[in-house]
């Protein structure tokens, strides 16, 4: 089964990437080619959809630390959300992302992403 990644812009500096299918050593150069690219525009927010990825390797757990420190190091965050639970527990075991914050579904990404708007606005 292959790796399907969909890109679309949910608000100004935020994507998110949908996954569907499996990420493993032959399809997470896919994920990670676009995460790369993303990365370089400087988005305040990568969100990564996991609603239909039904497997993950250590090699698609590598591309998860791959976006997170590269948008760490860009000022940005990487959350996850639709966690599936076999996916779930691949992170759970090996512990690869301790302070990963992880969003039951796209109504409350949107809550957070509402929220940290206000919150800069309210700051300005």
């Amino acid at each position: 089964m292959a790796l399907d990644v969909k890109i679309r812009q949910k608000a100004l500096g935020a994507y998110v990437i949908s996954c569907t299918g499996r990420m493993d050593s032959e399809t997470s150069p896919l994920l990670e080619k676009e995460v790369r690219g993303l990365i370089a525009q400087k988005p305040g927010l990568l969100a990564l959809d996991l609603e239909h990825l039904v497997y993950m390797s250590s090699a698609g757990v590598r591309v998860l630390i791959i976006a997170h420190k590269g948008m760490k190091d860009a000022g940005g965050k990487v959350v996850l959300l639709n966690v599936q639970p076999q996916v779930k527990k691949v992170l759970e075991i090996i512990q690869a992302l301790p302070e990963q914050k992880i969003f039951r579904d796209m109504v409350e990404l949107d809550a957070y992403l509402d929220r940290m708007q206000k919150k800069v606005i309210e700051n300005d």
